[in-house]
This record gives structure tokens, sequence and C-alpha cells, in this order.
């Protein structure tokens, strides 16, 4: 399942108005770098269309996977404050809602409902990758996830959310195609 659909079925309406009004919208080109391993992030990345690679300099900067439509990047950097632990890099033309750090903290130190929800949707997608990590580890009897939209080991509860979560992304994904919202100066 794409990571933003954990997010969107979490959060609410207000919640992605508020992520519209602060969130820089950004076209990249291939070859730019997102996010540095090691490096300090001051945002939080939703790719809405595009593709990008992730790779580690522990495997001399070998891709380790491809990020594609849907894809929240920097989570794990808001969920511990470490810096990150790989380098995202535009693979082809991608189209990204960028938002702040500083905002996203803010938000959650003064919204205790958002933050709620917020970390409830980084927990349970954190939690379902760990799962994924573990069956590929050969320490469960079933294979590691082959299809990005299988739910079978979700709760019910999340599973539920997806219709609302891809209605969510859709919108948010035909609002910053149009340029249609504010968008605050890079």
């Amino acid at each position: 399942m794409k990571k933003v659909f954990f997010l969107l079925g979490e959060l609410n309406d207000d919640d992605m108005d508020w992520m519209l009004a602060v969130g820089h919208r950004k076209e990249v080109t291939p070859g730019i770098i997102l996010i540095e391993e090691g490096k300090p992030i001051d945002t939080l990345l939703i790719l809405l269309e595009g593709t990008l690679s992730v790779s580690v300099s522990a495997l001399q900067g070998k891709t380790i996977a491809r990020l594609t439509s849907g894809a929240v990047v920097g989570e794990m950097s808001f969920a511990d404050t470490r810096p990150p632990s790989a380098t995202v890099q535009a693979v082809e033309p991608s189209l990204i809602l960028s938002i702040p750090r500083h905002h996203l903290l803010e938000k959650l130190q003064k919204d205790e409902g958002f933050a709620s929800r917020f970390y409830r949707a980084i927990a349970i997608f954190l939690s379902t990758r760990l799962r994924g990590t573990v069956r590929y580890l050969g320490y469960a009897k079933t294979d590691w996830l082959k299809d990005e939209n299988e739910t079978e080991e979700l709760s019910q509860e999340v599973v539920d959310n997806v219709p609302l979560a891809q209605a969510r992304f859709d919108w948010l994904l035909r609002r910053l195609r149009n340029n249609d919202h504010a968008v605050l100066p890079d």
C-alpha cells in the first residue's frame, strides 16, 4: 500500500487544508538529490508523480529502492529526529509536496489532534514496513510484500481508510497539478 495512504487515511480535511497551505509545490528534474544520507533535512516530502531512487553509502551508493507516486519521504527523521539513513534522488521529472519541518513541528506541538493523527499514521506505516522486513529476512512464513497494494496483513481499520486516503490523494494531486493552492515562496 502506498505510504501516503497511511497518512491521508488518518488525517482529517482540516489537516489536508493545512498541509496544502504551508506546503511547497516542487517540480524536480532527474538527478536532483532531495535528501542526502547523514545530512539533516528540513522538509517532509510527498511524492505525487514521478520516481525517486533510494541509495545508501554502505552499498557504495547502490539503489536499494525506487519510490513512486504516493511515497512519503523523510518520515523516519520526523519520528526519531535523526539524520536520514539514505539518499533520495529524482529519477524522472517528479511533482512533490514539500512540507517545511519548522511548520510541521509547530503544528505537532500546538495541535494535539493533528499530532495524534500524524504520529499514529507514521507508527502504522513503520510497523507495516518492519513486518515486511521481518518476512523478507525469512523470520515469517510469508514472502516479502509482492504488491504495494496488498492489504491482507493490515488491520481492517487501516484497510477501511484506503478509499478515503485515495480520494484525498487524488484531490491533493489535482490541486497541485493546477497550482490551485497557496504556495509559500522557497
